[in-house]
């Protein structure tokens, strides 16, 4: 997706950055990344293999979890070239094209990510505030049109902004904060007057993350007061253990992408080494730990995750 050392003279040039002051140990750096890259790739592959295979797992909330898997892989393959590259054989450079190429799919997927887990809040308001509809209400085609959503709203709204940067002129080192293509970064190196484009950005952001979380947070309100009222702790606890994966879930995502976000806006002189460690966070920990996390909560994941490498071993075995 990546064309990088862009020889075209008529558009502007950008620079990667790995990690400063470490330049001479960034194929040793390399390593660890590469085992997280490798790691997120398996385990969201493998989710994706079992909700497929497993008969038990077609239901609304791994469907969920499968277009959520199929977004992070989606993630891990936007940003793995360019990290890589750095790493790997210091190609630091990247044309305009390319570089808005990727800052397009590394802001659709997230917006799809963040939709993807108010679906998912939306399931488990319906599976515990209203069980009895729950398989009216979450059909196929529900979970299939609230994905589509996810993909349409994020893809709409995102799409004007490359072609907004492309209408200006870049001047200086064109030396960008990390490894990968990230739209505040790409816009604080233009010159002119970007005061509509950093305008829609912040509209975009409310459109999608804002609204997001204000739907999260509501549903969760609502799931509490439910369980509030159910008579007996132990059905209380139940029924908040089956919204923990979720939880994790959204914390993991929301927490590196508010501190990216803030670091951005508000530390403007802070150190390189934190804008590297705080973009790493937010393209790499959601890929990585998702999967972690519905393996380790989920009871059905576990149950197949056991299931499929027992049928391994006891094929292997004859």
């Amino acid at each position: 997706m990546l064309a990088f050392n862009s020889t075209a003279s008529n558009w502007p040039t950008f620079s990667f950055i790995g990690i400063p002051g470490l330049e001479a140990a960034h194929i040793w750096i390399s390593i660890p990344f590469c085992v997280l890259y490798l790691i997120a790739l398996v385990g969201n592959a493998l989710l994706l293999i079992l909700v497929t295979a497993e008969k038990n797992l077609h239901e609304p909330q791994f469907y969920f979890l499968a277009v959520l898997a199929l977004t992070d892989l989606g993630l891990s393959l936007s940003t793995m070239p360019s990290v890589l590259a750095v790493f790997w054989f210091d190609a630091r450079h990247v044309g305009l094209d390319a570089c808005l190429t990727q800052m397009f799919f590394i802001h659709t997927l997230s917006s799809v990510e963040s939709g993807v887990l108010v679906a998912m809040a939306f399931d488990r308001l319906v599976a515990i505030c209203a069980p009895l509809n729950y398989t009216r209400i979450l059909t196929h085609s529900t979970v299939a049109c609230l994905s589509g959503a996810a993909l349409i709203r994020g893809a709409t709204l995102l799409a004007p902004l490359p072609f907004f940067l492309r209408t200006f002129p870049f001047c200086g080192a064109n030396i960008l904060s990390h490894s990968y293509c990230y739209y505040p970064d790409v816009l604080n190196l233009a010159c002119g007057d970007v005061s509509f484009s950093s305008t829609y950005g912040l509209v975009f952001v409310l459109c999608t993350f804002a609204v997001d979380v204000v739907f999260i947070i509501t549903s969760y309100m609502k799931i509490l007061g439910t369980i509030m009222k159910l008579k007996t702790q132990d059905r209380n606890w139940r029924s908040l253990h089956t919204c923990a994966c979720h939880i994790c879930t959204v914390l993991v995502f929301y927490l590196p992408l508010i501190s990216l976000a803030v670091l951005h806006h508000y530390t403007r002189g802070a150190s390189p080494i934190l804008y590297t460690t705080m973009s790493s966070a937010y393209l790499l920990m959601t890929p990585l730990l998702n999967p972690l996390v519905y393996s380790l909560k989920s009871q059905q994941i576990q149950a197949a995750l056991r299931k499929r490498f027992w049928v391994q071993r006891f094929i292997a075995g004859e």
